[in-house]
């Protein structure tokens, strides 16, 4: 059963039931067993089945793998045990303390998340000194995962990786949403937005998905690599002007973004770009079926159960709030399930950060925390926020839980949910009372599940 290390959660008698609905959704979209029920090779024939479409290999073709993302590891180990000697060679990029042993012929890399650091641009580079080797009878195999858009870090002369890391953190506490913060990034680099499928041309290009993104759309999932382009110079720029930031951010960034207005830079390949017919996408694992498992999952526990939805968006101190109302109708009135119950959202949210200075904390923890006030004193009621890919914001915590008695316990401890909401400082608020969740990196990663739970 997952180990969410959570003391409160442990003692709690909808503990167990958490845990078990949360590891049913985990293993669901666990990356390796994504990629093996995608994935099969027929040796003999030289015949690749991806997700039911069979491709002939060169008998001369060789097969690459780019992998990158937090679940890239799984990924590739999946790809290349089902590839064995037939895998001629590529490069693994994923987040600081997700990789494994040395997969060789593969070469593994890890790279700073959710910040861009100096490995993952020697990454980039390893990536496109591979990709500058591929001929058109070969096939590069493509593992995309969230968080790929930070780790492959490409900058676009004449621009420095300081100049995207303080764009990056600008976006970030902007509350722009992760489509906008990608088409900055497109128009900023060399990889993105389908500019690693130009580099891998004439190969062909075979992507396996598992999406972070909201509706699964594939040129916002790690930044669309290979995926059209939809985005402009112009809309990059719109995405600056609408957050305030186009007087914030470095001067070459602001002078490449007026560049390519200007038709001076060329525009990322577009749809209906030729380009595009030897590339193939393939979404294996998404918060849609996470959701599913922890459907089924909670059904066979006894509970009521439903999905609320699978596209939740909005501020996270507001969804929060709104959250906790619909538990309060479920506790008290037994709707719009009965108790048991256990209601599950997909989604997530994001954080707008004001004047600091900032506590710590994650947008399912300030959920969680702008929970806490409107549950007071309701029994038998849970709200539950956690993050797919085990780590919430720049923290060791997945998410929170919060119950009617977590506001009387943090009175004891002198601990404030308003004042610590207003310094986005979740996670200091829950750390003393044992109501993290810890269950440290799980490699995988499709946006955040939200459990609200109630008890006859």
């Amino acid at each position: 059963m997952l180990d969410l290390r959570s003391p409160y959660l442990a003692q709690h008698p909808l503990g167990e039931a958490v845990a078990r609905i949360l590891e049913a959704a985990l293993q669901a979209v666990e990356p390796a067993m994504a990629v093996r029920r995608a994935l099969a090779y027929d040796a003999h024939q030289r015949v690749l089945q991806v997700a039911g479409t069979r491709l002939s290999v060169a008998s001369q073709g060789r097969i690459w793998v780019v992998a990158v993302g937090k679940a890239a590891y799984p990924m590739a180990y999946a790809a290349r045990e089902v590839l064995g000697d037939h895998l001629h060679g590529g490069v693994v990029l994923t987040k600081a303390g997700h990789a494994g042993p040395s997969l060789p012929p593969l070469e593994v890399r890890e790279a700073g998340h959710p910040v861009p650091d100096a490995r993952g641009v020697q990454a980039a580079q390893a990536i496109e000194a591979l990709l500058a080797q591929a001929r058109a009878d070969d096939l590069v195999l493509l593992l995309l995962s969230g968080g790929g858009s930070a780790l492959l870090v490409s900058p676009a002369p004449p621009l420095s990786l300081e100049d995207l890391r303080r764009t990056t953190d600008l976006l970030l506490a902007s509350g722009a949403t992760i489509t906008e913060v990608n088409a900055v990034r497109k128009h900023l680099e060399r990889l993105k937005g389908g500019q690693l499928a130009r580099l891998a041309a004439p190969a062909r290009v075979v992507a396996l998905v598992l999406s972070d993104v909201l509706g699964d759309p594939l040129d916002a999932i790690a930044s669309g690599p290979a995926a059209p382009d939809p985005t402009t110079f112009a809309e990059a720029w719109a995405v600056l002007v609408r957050y305030g930031l186009a007087e914030r951010v470095p001067r070459a960034v602001r002078e490449r973004l007026q560049a390519g207005l200007r038709g001076e830079i060329p525009e990322t390949p577009k749809p209906g770009d030729l380009l595009f017919a030897r590339v193939r996408h393939h979404i294996v694992g998404s918060v849609r079926v996470a959701a599913e498992a922890a459907l089924t999952e909670a059904q066979c526990l006894g509970f009521h159960a439903a999905i609320a939805t699978t596209t939740l968006e909005g501020e996270a101190r507001e969804v929060g709030r709104a959250l906790a109302a619909v538990l309060r109708e479920m506790a008290v009135y037994g709707r719009p399930l009965q108790r048991p119950a256990c209601l599950i959202w997909g989604g997530e949210t994001t954080v707008t950060l004001g004047a600091g200075p900032h506590g710590r904390g994650g947008r399912n923890q300030e959920l969680a925390l702008a929970a806490v006030y409107p549950l007071a004193g309701m029994p038998g009621a849970l709200l539950v926020a956690f993050a797919t890919d085990g780590t919430d914001g720049p923290t060791d915590a997945a998410g929170a839980v919060v119950d009617g008695e977590t506001l009387t316990r943090a009175w004891a401890l002198g601990r404030d949910p308003r004042k610590a909401l207003a310094r986005h400082d979740a996670y200091d608020f829950f750390a003393p009372l044992g109501a993290l969740l810890r269950p440290g990196p799980t490699r995988t990663n499709v946006n955040d599940l939200t459990l609200l739970l109630t008890i006859s």
